[in-house]
């Protein structure tokens, strides 16, 4: 319960940091970002439990990355992180997850994502910002990849990239789990406020 207590401080303060870097009302970010203003307070105060969805608005809307409002301050020059050690972000009623692994630093950040999708068990996304380029690189079994409305398999061994400001979701797709690692690459430097 302390970790869980420390982690929505650290993302609170994350969080009400970004939104005064890119100068925010509460409203404002909440209008931008369809996250309720009541929401936004609770979540600034370290109280509730956003779900994945919003943590990704949030994130797209201050222009940061999804770690980089869970993580607190780097411990040094190399970060091993095991799977085991990073609690899932999102979990499928069959047993699909998704944990966000770590995130880059430097002027165009990329987030490390590993996943289970279970067969017939999907994630749909709402479009990122422009400039966000998503990878999908599938390590066992088989999964359908949609975007802005196409199909397109991706089995084990293959790797897709496409921009991710459309709609796309994430199919398990065969008769075993599909295991891949997604990269999310954000766009450099801070992005746009309108």
């Amino acid at each position: 319960m302390a970790e869980t207590a420390s982690a929505l401080r650290t993302l609170a303060h994350n969080v009400r940091a970004a939104r005064t870097r890119a100068g925010l009302s509460l409203d404002e970010l909440g209008r931008r970002a369809q996250v309720s203003k009541g929401a936004l307070v609770g979540l600034e105060k370290a109280q509730g439990n956003p779900n994945f969805a919003t943590l990704v608005r949030l994130a797209d809307t201050l222009g940061v990355s999804v770690s980089a409002l869970l993580e607190g301050p780097a411990e040094g020059r190399v970060r091993v992180v095991a799977a085991d050690a990073v609690p899932p972000l999102w979990t499928g009623e069959r047993g699909s997850e998704a944990r966000l692994m770590l995130t880059t630093s430097g002027p165009a950040p990329v987030e490390v994502w590993r996943w289970r999708l279970e067969p017939g068990e999907e994630y749909p996304s709402h479009p990122h910002q422009a400039g966000v380029v998503e990878t999908v690189s599938v390590t066992a079994g088989r999964m359908t990849l949609v975007v802005d409305g196409t199909e397109h398999p991706v089995e084990a061994g293959q790797t897709a990239a496409f921009d991710g400001d459309v709609p796309h979701a994430y199919r398990g797709s065969g008769a075993e789990s599909c295991h891949l690692v997604m990269t999310v690459h954000l766009p450099p430097g801070p992005a746009s406020t309108a």
